[in-house]
């Protein structure tokens, strides 16, 4: 029968990309390593890692999807014990795409030091492309994400809708027209725009199409920080949610709204399948919160508040 050891051991390759990498990862030698993916390869009868680079095979990456899986619920048990005999205490992996990240990771950090000091918060950022495989295969507990989730493995709340803007310089020609903008005139304009397939970029194609227009891009990105930092560095407008335009930037920028779009839902998700352990509940139940009860949210972002008691 498999051990625990051997299926983390095999994670740690994974993740660390040699044997040696993973053994400093999990406080053991590189022969211990070796000798349990060995004995776990001998179990099942194939070749999990290639000796010679470290990479998985077919059969090792296989293993490891569910590998994940398996010790993450592990970890849960431990989790939910503790909580039947002191405070809620763990480590909770969230995948954050940037925009919300911006307003939304100090809320749940100060809020988190209040409720659950026990509580360890490992924050990745990324776009959903990134995010969304990692939280399916279990490297993390939760993420927020652009709507619509892609994967059939994972399930979504909403967290709150945002405005998609055009963001300009102010002395562009774009600020000297009637708002909102009509999509004839955006189009009229090359813009920096989100890469094709993102989840941005079909509302964006959803609403030039049935305006029966086409734009115009100077560069498609997938990347919606690295979209603003060139509108911000003067290489021309872009559409982006209005979260991406700081107070400190808009001496010298706008958001300029656009006529038949729609907003941008931004969810939490997790996976559909399992019970997660009671720090990751905890942490999703507090990112519902502070969102719901937020006093100042960003221009342009718009909140379903719960009903009072």
């Amino acid at each position: 029968m498999m051990e625990l050891r051997q299926l983390e051991a095999l994670v740690g390759i994974a993740d660390n990309g040699t044997f040696s990498r993973a053994a400093d990862a999990l406080g053991t030698v590189q022969s211990n390593i070796s000798h349990r993916v060995a004995r776990l390869e001998a179990d099942l009868g194939t070749a999990l890692v290639e000796r010679a680079t470290g990479a998985l095979t077919e059969s090792g990456e296989v293993v490891v999807e569910r590998a994940r899986r398996i010790l993450s619920e592990v970890r849960a048990i431990a989790s939910d014990v503790s909580e039947l005999n002191a405070d809620v205490a763990g480590v909770v992996t969230l995948g954050m795409i940037g925009t919300a990240g911006r307003w939304v990771v100090p809320l749940l950090l100060e809020s988190l030091r209040r409720r659950y000091a026990k509580i360890v918060l490992h924050i990745s950022e990324g776009t959903n492309s990134a995010l969304e495989p990692r939280l399916a295969n279990g490297q993390l507990d939760l993420a927020v994400l652009a709507w619509p989730v892609q994967s059939a493995e994972l399930t979504e709340s909403d967290l709150f809708i945002e405005d998609l803007v055009v963001i300009a310089a102010r002395d562009h020609a774009l600020t000297r027209e009637p708002l909102p903008l009509a999509w004839s005139t955006v189009a009229a304009h090359e813009l920096l725009l989100p890469l094709g397939g993102t989840p941005i970029r079909r509302e964006i194609d959803d609403a030039t199409r049935a305006a029966g227009v086409t734009l115009s891009a100077r560069v498609e990105l997938d990347g919606l920080r690295t979209i603003a930092s060139m509108t911000f560095d003067g290489h021309g407008p872009s559409i982006l949610p209005a979260t991406m335009l700081s107070p400190h930037l808009r001496a010298n920028f706008v958001a300029l709204p656009i006529a038949n779009i729609a907003k941008r839902r931004v969810v939490l998700a997790t996976r559909r399948y399992g019970f997660p352990s009671a720090p990751v509940r905890a942490i999703a139940a507090l990112l519902h919160q502070v969102v719901e009860t937020a006093e100042s949210p960003p221009e342009g972002v718009y909140i379903r508040r719960a009903p009072l008691a």
